[in-house]
């Protein structure tokens, strides 16, 4: 249990004893208001301004029954203390300047990580390593707008034509940073958001069995019966770090039964929403009704053609891009072409391999970027002085926005409510 504030000190002591030393963990005996025994454990003592929060931080290590944890916490209350709001204890470490906003979001980001690669891209953007990028280039354009600046407070001195060739060398450097952190940031987004692909086509295609073989385990029916999936049939799995979201549907078909056509309705609202998908087909099926089928799906909708159920066919395998559509030749029984659909998927979602160094990245991370490059261009288009330092002014709030140098308390508000009770 974790108490930040003013009061830390003095509910250590009613309920511990003593204040244990700072950051030295005591074993002490936990005791009510009338001096009976709630639990033995280990009491911290984090004095301000060294703690999470930057705040007095006491914190009781129990043995963890939710019971004897309630009583606690009650005595924690009767002691002035109140409970934590939603994302509390990081927002208060934003306030007191212990790490700035993308540290701040990066702790939820850990704690929902999906993958042992968005876990390790948390920890780096916990550890500073985007917010130290961003900090370089605040400061590189901050070098810029003084050069520039003191070009318009001086008009009357002649501008040497080597320092106007300094400015524009710099501004080239600053965009080339700036395109590879876009770069970086998009992968990390990719590594947070996935890809939500939906598998559709013709009843008995093989749709199911394509799940349970992608998914490695049998979170699907399959049987030869026509029309057994009836609704939606969600599995994640995590493909080079990146997490797939997949939906099987309903087979696309006419249908009379009222079940399997609400089932069927869903399919294709599960499309329109759909970040990609694979039309799946039997590698023995009709190429004109499979066809039709696919000319329905979305303009605009990343569609790769599964033919499956090669193992009964002796047909071409691997895939082939010869059509606007790449088709990919499968088997879901045995596994084979499963690796070209994998590779698709990783394509589509936009991956490349980064190796380390890659860091956890949010949309309005990317929206900021993608400003603050916008402003660089301008600027690089404009000829007067005052425009040009006006842009890169805008640029450096646009920067600014991500770490939270300029900030609404509205933003905040929406940061910090979706972080866990407390933490």
């Amino acid at each position: 249990m974790r108490v930040s504030g003013a009061l830390a000190a003095s509910i250590a002591q009613a309920i511990a004893g003593s204040l244990p030393q700072p950051r030295l963990a005591a074993l002490a005996r936990f005791r009510a208001a009338d001096g009976t025994l709630i639990d033995e454990g280990l009491a911290l003592y984090f004095p301000a301004p060294h703690s999470y929060t930057g705040e007095d931080v006491l914190e009781l290590q129990g043995h963890g029954g939710p019971v004897v944890m309630q009583i606690l916490l009650r005595r924690c209350i009767e002691l002035g203390a109140r409970l934590a709001a939603p994302g509390e204890f990081t927002r208060r470490a934003f306030l007191n300047d212990r790490i700035d906003l993308a540290q701040a979001e990066s702790v939820a980001d850990l704690i929902d990580a999906s993958s042992v690669e968005a876990a390790r891209s948390a920890a780096r953007s916990l550890a500073g390593e985007f917010s130290g990028r961003i900090h370089a280039l605040v400061e590189a354009l901050t070098e810029l707008r003084v050069h520039v600046e003191a070009c318009i407070d001086f008009p009357e001195e002649e501008i040497d034509p080597a320092d106007r060739q300094w400015q524009r060398e710099r501004a080239a450097t600053i965009a080339r940073e700036l395109d590879a952190l876009q770069d970086a940031a998009r992968q990390g987004a990719v590594l947070r958001e996935g890809l939500t692909v939906v598998l559709v086509g013709r009843p008995n295609v093989g749709k199911s069995s394509l799940l349970n073989r992608l998914a490695g385990d049998e979170v699907a029916i399959v049987t030869p019966i026509p029309g057994t999936t009836r609704d939606y049939v969600r599995a994640t799995v995590s493909i080079e770090g990146v997490p797939i979201h997949l939906i099987d549907t309903a087979g696309l078909r006419e249908s009379a039964e009222e079940v399997e056509r609400i089932g069927i309705e869903r399919t294709w609202r599960a499309v329109q929403s759909a970040g990609a998908a694979l039309f799946i087909e039997d590698a023995r099926g009709i190429a004109g009704e499979d066809q039709a089928l696919r000319d329905r799906l979305p303009a605009g909708l990343p569609v790769a053609r599964v033919v499956n159920k090669i193992d009964l066919e002796v047909a071409k395998r691997g895939r082939d891009d010869a059509d606007r559509v790449p088709t990919l030749r499968v088997s879901a029984k045995t596994g084979a072409g499963l690796q070209g659909v994998r590779a698709w998927l990783l394509e589509v979602a936009g991956w490349k391999p980064h190796g380390e160094g890659l860091f956890m990245a949010r949309a309005r991370h990317l929206l900021a970027l993608e400003a603050a490059r916008r402003c660089l261009l301008a600027a690089d288009a404009a000829q007067a002085f005052e425009l040009q330092a006006e842009e890169y002014r805008l640029a450096q709030m646009e920067l600014g926005r991500i770490t939270g140098e300029f900030h609404a308390d509205d933003l905040l508000g929406e940061i910090f409510t979706r972080f866990c009770i407390g933490k």
